[in-house]
Order: C-alpha cells, then sequence, then structure tokens
C-alpha cells in the first residue's frame, strides 16, 4: 500500500483525538510507517470507542449540534442578559436567523460531525468484526444523516481513499439514499443491545427518520410524503412496538435523570457517560439554564418562549414534576420552571439584587432592565446530577421509544389514518397525566412533539418537516427560504472545491 496516504490519515485521526498534545512533532513524524506497524498502534476495537466519544463534544455540549437545533426553533431562546451571555450575538443570530458563513458554532459543528464520519471511516481500515464494523458503518451514517439535514451537502469518502484528494461531495437526496442502503445492509449484523452501542433498533429508528424525512431531503419547501415511505416508517415501528422490549416510562424524567440507562425503560439508544470517570458535557442542559442562586449555581441563560410553555395544560408531568434526588435535595422540579423558585426547604429564593427570583414568560433577545436575571421559562429536561457533578452520570438520550410511537403517528396521519394516529398519541398523553384528545390533525401531532420532546434536538428537523421553521414567533421575524439550510462553512469552501456555497448566503 502507499505508506505516505497511510501516515497521513494516522496522523489526522491523532489531531482528532487529541493524541498529539504532548509529542513531539518533528520527533515521531520523520517517516512513514507500514500498516503492520500502524495496526500495532491502533486496533479496530481502539478505533471504534474513539469514534463514540466523538458523539460527546457535538452532541452534548450547548454551542455545537444542540444550538443549531434547538436555538434556531421555538423552543429555546439565548438572550443576552446585560453583560452577560452577549458572546458577539453568536446566539442572538441563531434565533432571529440571520447566521452567515463566519459562525463559529456552525462551523465547529460542520466539522465535528465530519470527524464522527472520518473515524468510523477508520474502523473499516483496521480488520474489524463483522459486529465492528456494522456499528461503525452505523455512526458513519448517523453523521452523513445530521451533516445532510444541516447543510445539504456532505463531504464523503469511502475508507482507504487518498486523504490528498479533496472528497466528493453528495447532495442531501443522495446523502440519504446512502443512509438507507447502509442501514439496511448492516441490520443483521448490529447487536441486539446495550443502549449506549449503534443496534438494532438504533438502526431501525434512524431508518424511520431517514424515511420521515426523504421528502424534505429532496425539497424543503414543498415537501411530499410518498406513501410507500410512510408504509415504511409505520412497518419498521411495528417491529420496534411488537418486541415487546419498550413501554413508556412511568416518570417521564426517568428518560434522563443519573442512571438513565438503568431506570428508563424507553431508551433505545444513547451516549453513554460514567459519573465522575468519563462523559461528556451533559450537565450544559441544566448549567445554561438554571440561575446562579439555585443549586447547581447555573449559567443563567438559555429558556423558551411563551409560546411553547402554553402548549401544556395543568397537570402533564412533563410540564413539572416533583423528582426524588432532585427536589428534595435543591427545590428544583424538573421540566419548566417558571413564578418564584424555592429551596430544598421551601424557601424562597433572591435573584442577585435582592429581588424575588421569580422566572417570567416574558423575554427579550437583549435583557438591560432590572429584572434581567428572571426573565425567560427555565427548561429542565435532564435532572441534575448531584453525586457526580462533572461528569454527570445522566446518559445523553439520541432515540427513545416516545418518538417511535410520535413518528408512527405522524405516518398514519399522512396516510389518513387519523383514528390510528389518535390513538399513538393519547397513549402518550395519558401516560403523562394529560387529558386525551378526541381527534388529532398533522398540527397537533408537531405540538405533541414539542410537548414530549422539547429541548431533545429534534425541534429545528420536525418544524422544516410541518412547514413552520421559517415562521414569526417571539423575538423572531418570518426569515426567508435559504435559512432551511444552513451555510457552507467558508473555511470548508477555502479547502474543499468539490462544495458550493448554499443559495442566498
Amino acid at each position: 500500500m502507499n505508506t505516505r496516504k497511510f501516515s497521513i490519515r494516522l496522523l489526522m485521526f491523532a489531531m482528532l483525538t487529541g493524541a498529539l498534545a504532548c509529542t513531539n512533532l518533528e520527533e515521531n513524524l520523520v517517516g512513514d510507517i507500514t500498516r503492520e506497524q500502524a495496526e500495532g498502534l491502533f486496533d479496530a476495537t481502539a478505533l471504534l470507542q474513539a469514534a463514540y466519544d466523538e458523539l460527546q463534544l457535538p452532541f452534548q455540549d450547548q454551542a455545537r449540534f444542540w444550538a443549531a437545533q434547538q436555538h434556531t426553533t421555538d423552543e429555546t431562546i439565548g438572550p443576552t442578559r446585560g453583560p452577560d451571555w452577549d458572546d458577539n450575538g453568536i446566539w442572538r443570530v441563531l434565533h432571529n436567523h440571520t447566521w452567515d458563513a463566519e459562525h463559529d458554532f456552525l462551523t465547529f459543528t460542520f466539522n465535528d460531525l465530519l470527524g464522527i464520519f472520518f473515524t468510523a471511516n477508520e474502523v473499516l481500515s483496521f480488520n474489524p468484526t463483522p459486529e465492528q464494523a456494522a456499528e461503525a458503518r452505523f455512526l458513519r451514517a448517523f453523521a452523513v444523516f445530521c451533516v445532510a439535514d444541516g447543510w445539504g451537502q456532505v463531504p464523503f469518502r469511502e475508507a482507504k481513499e487518498n486523504l490528498l484528494e479533496a472528497p466528493r461531495v453528495l447532495q442531501a437526496d443522495e446523502a440519504l439514499a446512502y443512509v438507507l442502503d447502509e442501514l439496511n445492509e448492516i441490520m443483521e449484523d448490529l447487536p441486539d443491545a446495550p443502549v449506549h452501542k449503534a443496534n438494532k433498533d438504533a438502526a431501525r429508528t434512524l431508518l424511520m427518520k431517514a424515511h420521515l424525512n426523504k421528502g424534505t431531503f429532496a425539497d424543503r419547501q414543498n415537501p411530499s410524503f410518498p406513501a410507500e415511505d410512510m408504509q415504511r416508517v409505520i412497518s419498521l415501528a411495528d417491529e420496534i412496538i411488537n418486541s415487546g422490549k419498550y413501554t413508556l416510562a412511568e416518570n417521564y424524567f426517568d428518560n434522563f435523570s443519573r442512571n438513565n440507562a438503568s431506570m428508563s425503560t424507553e431508551l433505545i439508544w444513547t451516549n453513554e457517560n460514567q459519573g465522575g470517570n468519563r462523559g461528556g458535557n451533559v450537565r450544559s442542559r441544566w448549567m445554561s439554564t438554571l440561575h446562579y442562586n439555585q443549586n447547581p449555581s447555573g449559567w443563567n441563560g438559555f429558556c423558551t418562549i411563551a409560546e411553547v410553555y402554553d402548549l401544556f395544560e395543568e397537570g402533564d408531568e412533563r410540564l413539572t414534576a416533583e423528582y426524588p434526588g432532585v427536589t428534595d435535595v435543591s427545590g428544583i422540579r424538573p421540566g419548566f420552571l417558571i413564578g418564584q423558585q424555592f429551596n430544598q426547604d421551601g424557601e424562597p429564593l433572591q435573584d442577585r439584587t435582592g429581588s424575588a427570583l421569580s422566572f417570567t414568560k416574558d423575554v427579550k433577545l437583549r435583557e438591560d432592565g432590572n429584572n434581567l436575571e428572571v426573565t425567560g421559562v427555565r427548561v429542565i429536561k435532564y435532572p441534575p446530577d448531584y453525586i457526580n457533578e462533572e461528569p454527570a452520570n445522566n446518559d445523553y438520550v439520541f432515540f427513545r421509544y416516545a418518538d417511535v410511537l410520535l413518528m408512527k403517528a405522524e405516518a398514519e396521519a399522512r396516510s389518513g389514518n387519523m383514528g390510528v394516529a389518535t390513538n399513538l398519541v393519547n397513549e402518550i398523553r395519558e401516560k403523562r397525566g394529560a387529558n386525551p384528545l378526541g381527534s388529532v390533525t398533522l398540527d397537533n401531532i408537531l405540538d405533541e412533539r414539542a410537548r414530549e420532546l422539547y429541548w431533545e434536538g429534534h425541534r429545528r428537523q420536525d418544524l422544516i418537516r410541518f412547514g413552520k421553521f421559517l415562521d414569526a414567533w417571539t423575538e423572531k421575524p418570518a426569515s426567508g427560504p435559504e435559512r432551511l439550510l444552513f451555510p457552507i462553512p467558508s473555511r470548508a469552501l477555502a479547502v474543499n472545491p468539490n462544495l458550493v456555497q448554499n443559495p442566498g448566503y
């Protein structure tokens, strides 16, 4: 083989994984190495774990994929609070859809997702077992799906291709066809468990998402939902439902708590965090929203807008609920925090000015009044881990059973089977303590997805699929159709002539 190309590939992998942080490049990278030498340094097992680890930054950090999928929607807003949370306006432009090709978070997310693709690709060069190869190909397909969803173009190369040549580019519909083919080919080689590894039901769930969004990827302004795709969503959902492996959790917040992998009956695929040992920045889900005077002392930033909070009815446990090990320790009731806040002894909390810490629905992108610390309804989806603050023990949730039910409900509704769709939505609502609906429309299903899946990173894709992403909402005017895709980062255009900037940027 060409040892020069191979040494460059290893160098790129080492850069991605931080292996060169404390080495002398001049001393250690003087010559090329053979594959036999490389296999003494790396193997498929280590590379596969590295690929799983690379999921942590883009998905668990508040400033990567989650920001792209949430801050661009009505579910999440990041106000500048006086001198806090300005960050040169980087949060504001996400909310009001005025980002450009220089936006750091979008650039980093694009690169991080392609890093997952690259490392998963490398697994295939090191004699993996059939199961390891299937897991790597799943992670590779997942990364392709996410990049195609956000940017509509995916730099792509097969394992062992020449890294000195710019990768070819798959357009969104080509990328989705690749994802569908890959997942179907690897299905039998994937393991059945555990939830923190690529598994058969994770592949089925990603296949559901691919078929459900297939028309959207082809035409984001006027998507179609062919009957064969909707039927495939339904049949895949039935395979998961009929397996008997999953039920809706008795306590909604068990899905996201510390030890959620063992407590929840809904989890299909997660990114494993081991409290106090290894893990990603899942604590950002509560630190970014909690006030400084709450426990833990948060960063007093993100919240939601009134339109989303008002989707809930009283008694819905997804709105707010006491949670053992959290409420009795801190006074925090996971869900949405509004009004006067209390500590674990029931004593009212104050903000830093000595005023009541009482969160309000009102919120602006720029806050500069006396109430700037309390505007906006706060959101606690992941109950804080008070035993292991960093890294916390809450596994990050990619796919869970309730989403499967709601995707099936949507496919049934788009197929004209409104009665079946209604039953599926009501199965979830009744479990969560909400009143059943007499019938549902597609708009009802979108609203139920907001109630069930808020702050889980699905909202941008959902709003695009339902034709609502360009609408106006609090602190955001209606936006143009170019915003249905992110711009290709300028730095990516500079190094790959096969990429072309998306229209409107």
